[in-house]
Formats: C-alpha cells, sequence, structure tokens
C-alpha cells in the first residue's frame, strides 16, 4: 500500500508541476482566464498531461484506500474524479463563441461531475475521525463554496443575461476549486500514511 500511495505522491507532483510550468508559460490572466483555455495555447498540450497525472494519482491513492479496506462509496468518488480529470483532458472546451460540440459538452459536464466528486469524497473521509479530518472537511468546504461561484455565471447566461468573463473572476474562482480539490486528494493519501506510523489503518466510512 505505501507504494500505491508514493507513487499516487508523485503524480499529483509531476500533474502539478506540469500545470503551473503551463500557466507561467502561456501568460494569460488567471483571475478572468479559465484553465481550460490554456489548451489553445502553444504549449496547450501541457493541460491533457497534468489532467492526467493527476487522474493517475487518484487512481492510485483509490486503490490505497481500497486495499486499507475503505469503504466503496470513497474509493469510487476518488475513481470517478480520476476518470473525469483524464475526459476533461481528453476532450477539449470549445473556443469562446463556438457552439457547444460533443467534445465541448463532454469537457464542461466531466468537469461538473468532478467538481462534485472530490469534495464528496472529502466530507465522506472527515466523518471517519482520520488525521487531518478536519483540514480535509474545511477544504472540501472550500471547493463547494467556490464550485457555486463557479456554476452561477452559467445559470445568468441561462435566463438570458449577458456576462463575459471579463466581468467576474471566473479563472479565480476556478483555480480555487481545483487546488482546493487537489490539496483534499493529497491529505486524504497523507492520512494513510499518517495512520500507518500509529500503528494501523483504521476503515474509512461508507
Amino acid at each position: 500500500m505505501k507504494g500505491l500511495l508514493a507513487s499516487g505522491f508523485a503524480a499529483i507532483a509531476a500533474g502539478t508541476g506540469t500545470m503551473l510550468t503551463l500557466h507561467a508559460e502561456a501568460g494569460l490572466d488567471p483571475l478572468h482566464s479559465v484553465i481550460s483555455e490554456y489548451a489553445f495555447e502553444s504549449i496547450g498540450w501541457l493541460l491533457p498531461a497534468s489532467l492526467t497525472l493527476f487522474a493517475v494519482g487518484a487512481a492510485l491513492i483509490a486503490a490505497a484506500l481500497r486495499k486499507a479496506g475503505a469503504g466503496i462509496w470513497v474509493v469510487g468518488l476518488l475513481v470517478s474524479w480520476g476518470a473525469c480529470m483524464f475526459l476533461i483532458g481528453a476532450f477539449p472546451t470549445d473556443r469562446p463563441g463556438v457552439p457547444l460540440s460533443l467534445s465541448g459538452g463532454i469537457h464542461r459536464y466531466a468537469a461538473f461531475a468532478a467538481f462534485l466528486a472530490m469534495p464528496a469524497a472529502g466530507m465522506l473521509v472527515a466523518r471517519g475521525r482520520r488525521p487531518y479530518a478536519k483540514a480535509v472537511k474545511w477544504l472540501s468546504a472550500v471547493a463547494f463554496g467556490a464550485l457555486l461561484l463557479v456554476v452561477v455565471p452559467y445559470v445568468v447566461r441561462m435566463v438570458g443575461i449577458p456576462l463575459t468573463n471579463a466581468d467576474i473572476p471566473a479563472g479565480l474562482t476556478q483555480r480555487i476549486v481545483v487546488v482546493s480539490e487537489i490539496a483534499v486528494l493529497a491529505l486524504i493519501g497523507m492520512s494513510m500514511l499518517q495512520r500507518r506510523s500509529h500503528g494501523g489503518v483504521s476503515p474509512i466510512l461508507a
């Protein structure tokens, strides 16, 4: 199990480094440019590479959780999050102003499912009174709250009120969701290592 966790952490670290490199080299405004727009840059291939690494990290940590006796709901949510990360990278969004395509639709709804799955997994893990439970619960709550801010502009547009990314810090709210969810994933893995150092791993609820 320790090998699975170590490999999971390595994948998450590599994904984070790749994402930071993409942000540094692309030069887009992180406050208003959503992460999906980086796919249109010359080094946009780093986006699916980063998301795939996050997906691998989630799968490895989920496997370690299952091996430790975690409940099917927690494991399933982490696997679902990883699968959605892969789909987000494999199916790029549409360019601004272009009608929604099949690829753009898969990208959009996979992102929404992922943004829901990780906080839900975090809340379940926090109920187990494991190490870092408070931090996991707090970060999951932050992710849920930021997700609402991400969704609101779409709802506003659906009711016919014109709104552009320049009017709201869409990039900022989206990044809060992503960063908090990556942190939740990492803390879930770290909580297992902490348990092992104290003589065992207790099952996770659900």
